[in-house]
């Protein structure tokens, strides 16, 4: 059973619908939260009036914070009960993992890849309401990600590697059944060193509907194709080389967060822990 039949025995077509639309409403919220998260860390730490910028000059621990909070959201986010119910993708290049891999139908990924992109952007919408002339100034930019003063192509080239390392990572770990649960920590913990080390190259996307709704709202499109491409270039060569690099014989998961106390919203074959009494398998 997967997430495009029905919730629960018996369940009519309408009800499955419904907890279809809300499942994927949920992975949206996520990816909103996360971009409020994302623009109170970059106003807190980059807009010239803020005392935290004024305090610390250096870049790097600028990077090092934003990177924390970045970590500590997206823990919080994938452990959370929406996370679980959801399966915290919050990444259309993620979701497209899913498809390829044969987790996901069509009409399921494309439930999630459009909460995924508005979810994003109204949680950007959010602030702007809210913090209109600290988030709109130059040096907060809604929050853009652009490439850094390397230029285009390294900007591409480094989005291209975050992303196969991340999804690599976790392909690995999920078909460790002890460390499977525990893959959203390593999947917070990379962002997290990504923000604080790689942002100055490309800004430290990951995720094209991430970029998406910063560049909404600061209306620049010159470079989001960087943004468009290359985490999904990535994270699909990952999902390509995995089974000819690796030795696990399990089938590989994109999932970051393993629950199986919860309806697993992927066909997946990776367990962490006896299914909890009730809980439908896909």
């Amino acid at each position: 059973m997967n997430v495009e039949q029905a919730a629960r025995p018996g369940a009519s077509t309408g009800a499955s619908t419904r907890t279809n639309i809300l499942v994927y409403a949920m992975d949206g919220a996520l990816l909103g939260s996360f971009m409020v998260s994302i623009c109170l860390g970059v106003m807190l730490l980059e807009h010239p009036a803020s005392p935290v910028r004024q305090a610390i000059q250096s870049e790097l621990l600028r990077h090092a914070l934003l990177g924390l909070l970045v970590g500590v959201t997206a823990s919080c986010l994938i452990y959370s009960p929406w996370g679980k119910r959801s399966g915290a993708s919050m990444n259309p290049a993620m979701t497209l993992c899913f498809l390829r891999l044969g987790q996901l139908g069509p009409r399921a990924a494309l439930g999630y890849v459009v909460a995924e992109f508005v979810g994003g952007a109204l949680g950007v919408a959010a602030c702007s309401v809210i913090f209109r002339q600290w988030l709109g100034h130059p040096a907060v930019d809604f929050a853009l990600t652009a490439p850094g003063p390397d230029g285009i192509a390294v900007a591409w080239f480094a989005e291209f590697v975050i992303a196969f390392v991340m999804l690599y990572a976790v392909l690995v770990v999920n078909q460790v059944p002890r460390f499977a649960a525990r893959t959203g920590y390593l999947a917070a913990t990379l962002l997290a060193l990504y923000v604080t080390f790689e942002l100055p190259l490309s800004g430290t996307s990951l995720n094209p509907a991430r970029s998406f709704a910063s560049a909404l709202f600061a209306w620049s499109w010159s470079t989001f194709w960087i943004y468009l491409t290359a985490p999904v270039a990535g994270m699909l060569l990952a999902v390509e080389l995995h089974p000819r690099l690796g030795t696990a014989s399990e089938k590989a998961c994109a999932k970051v967060n393993h629950d199986d106390a919860v309806e697993c919203f992927v066909r997946c074959d990776c367990v962490t822990a006896p299914a909890a009494p009730g809980s439908l398998r896909p």
